[in-house]
């Protein structure tokens, strides 16, 4: 069984230092009432234990435990895996391709795809709107541009945010920053009941409140940053930290690809408190469809 608290680096090569070991734990999480052939649900299964997969004495689907996963046709040791998304997930600002790539001993394009494919199993299908006091605001990601002043944000990539106050956030970008996109995206990840909507003055969040929510903004033009306890503080704390991670750990990132960075970021953000985020992650892996290298690179 997988440890769900006290994880850290020493008990992780103690605990799970063999592909045995890793391959053990990752069926315990896909099938935790016993093994079922993944074709056809089927439970009764040989195991061929030279070559660690099964056969559905149903169908004669031949598998193994990371069929049809984002583990699905690796190469790479499952332990290595599961030092990845340790890393990925311990570390409060991510952690480079580059990086891995010198801690785990792969070559940088295979540590490149092992991080994407962590991400995508990190990123949340369904998640729960946020209710409560909900804060907005939004941030422009990308380098200075020749001949671009300061101020100009054509060249930027727009992302959204939302905060829910004490809880989770919800990311998402967005190729417009106006009163149809903040709508949309206010729509999409609160709750109907929340209690309250806090912005900044930008004229395009006017609206979002309604019978059931209250809207209320700080004036940032008038230098006022709290009223009471309206304010946006703590989604800006989310840009500053998104931001450090970005400067910090990944240097530079494609705009193609940000919404799986920001998928990473949410996922350990939002499970920041939790004491089995490892096997969360864990879990992520084994219920998550595979994400080949063609597709991942396809333009």
């Amino acid at each position: 069984m997988v440890a769900t608290t006290g994880v850290n680096l020493m008990t992780l090569l103690e605990q799970y230092g063999t592909e045995d070991k890793c391959r053990e734990v990752l069926e315990g999480l896909r099938w935790p009432t016993g093994v079922q052939c993944p074709r056809c649900a089927h439970d009764k299964v040989y195991r061929d234990e030279k070559r660690s997969q099964y056969d559905c004495a149903d169908c004669g689907y031949q598998f193994s435990v990371t069929s049809g996963t984002v583990l699905h046709d690796t190469h790479l040791p499952l332990r290595k895996w599961f030092v990845a998304a340790y890393l990925m997930t311990e570390s409060r600002k991510g952690i480079s391709a580059n990086q891995l790539k010198r801690m785990i001993s792969v070559s940088y394009k295979t540590a490149w795809y092992l991080c994407h494919r962590i991400r995508a199993a990190m990123k949340d299908a369904a998640p729960v709107p946020l209710t409560g006091v909900i804060e907005f605001d939004e941030t422009f990601l990308g380098g200075k541009k020749k001949g671009i002043g300061k101020g100009n944000t054509r060249h930027l990539t727009t992302v959204l945010g939302a905060l829910e106050r004490g809880g989770n956030v919800r990311l998402k970008v967005s190729g417009r920053r106006n009163k149809k996109a903040l709508h949309a995206f206010v729509s999409d990840v609160a709750d109907d009941t929340a209690e309250a909507f806090y912005t900044d003055d930008f004229q395009g969040y006017t609206g979002i409140g309604d019978a059931n929510t209250r809207h209320e903004s700080v004036d940032h033009k008038a230098e006022e940053w709290v009223r009471g306890d309206v304010h946006t503080n703590s989604v800006e704390g989310v840009w500053s930290l998104l931001k450090r991670s970005i400067v910090g750990s990944y240097h530079q990132m494609s705009a193609k690809h940000l919404p799986a960075y920001l998928d990473e970021f949410a996922f350990r953000f939002n499970n920041r408190h939790s004491d089995t985020l490892f096997r969360d992650t864990l879990m992520k892996l084994v219920e998550s469809d595979a994400l080949p290298y063609q597709d991942l690179i396809a333009s």
